[in-house]
């Protein structure tokens, strides 16, 4: 990918401030701070050679949606190269309905840039690397933590990789969306076939 004239200097400082932003903020169940998500997005995306203002974005994608940050505050401080991508990778309006805003995501997906392809897979695959994990100690009991149950979650992340695996890239993206598919389907097959079981 075409590297960016942002400095990795201005990537401490993005970890810097989505730290203060995202404070005493846990994942959905757990103790763990939520900054750890968006910091296993930016891994993602330097593994996959992304230049520092797509990692950044990805480092920030979640302050506009869920802290008191602004686009402004963003601009300000990165720039609007990386507030454009994290506009790009945020909810339009959270107090719409669930299934509203997942649709919305999808369909931009469908039209999106490469950039923001690539942020929006690397926060879509930590956060169904996290789903297996947990589904791997508590069971069903994981689908509790979020706003819809088992059968919302299994539609939007299998959308999700179908508009995903329908858009190219580079190898790296198609690599990702590789490993995305498979533990989509890993999920959600486990927990398919566990109900199927149980109402045996």
């Amino acid at each position: 990918m075409r590297q960016s004239k942002i400095g990795t200097e201005k990537m401490f400082e993005a970890i810097e401030f989505a730290t203060r932003s995202h404070a005493n903020q846990c994942r959905k169940g757990t103790k763990i701070p939520y900054i750890i998500h968006p910091l296993q997005v930016a891994k993602i995306l330097i593994e996959s050679d992304c230049p520092n203002h797509v990692v950044i974005a990805g480092i920030l994608h979640d302050t506009v949606e869920d802290t008191p940050v602004t686009l402004n505050d963003i601009r300000s401080v990165f720039g609007k190269q990386i507030m454009d991508l994290v506009n790009a990778v945020s909810e339009p309006d959270k107090s719409d309905p669930w299934e509203l805003r997942k649709e919305h995501t999808i369909e931009s997906l469908k039209t999106d840039t490469p950039n923001v392809l690539f942020v929006s897979l690397a926060d879509k695959l930590d956060n169904i690397r996290a789903i297996k994990d947990d589904y791997a100690k508590v069971g069903d009991s994981v689908w509790e933590r979020f706003r819809r149950p088992y059968d919302k979650q299994k539609w939007y992340y299998e959308s999700l990789a179908e508009v995903f695996g329908a858009r190219t890239v580079n190898d790296q993206y198609e690599f990702l969306t590789v490993l995305f598919d498979k533990d989509v389907e890993t999920v959600f097959n486990e927990a398919l076939h566990n109900k199927m079981k149980f109402t045996q």
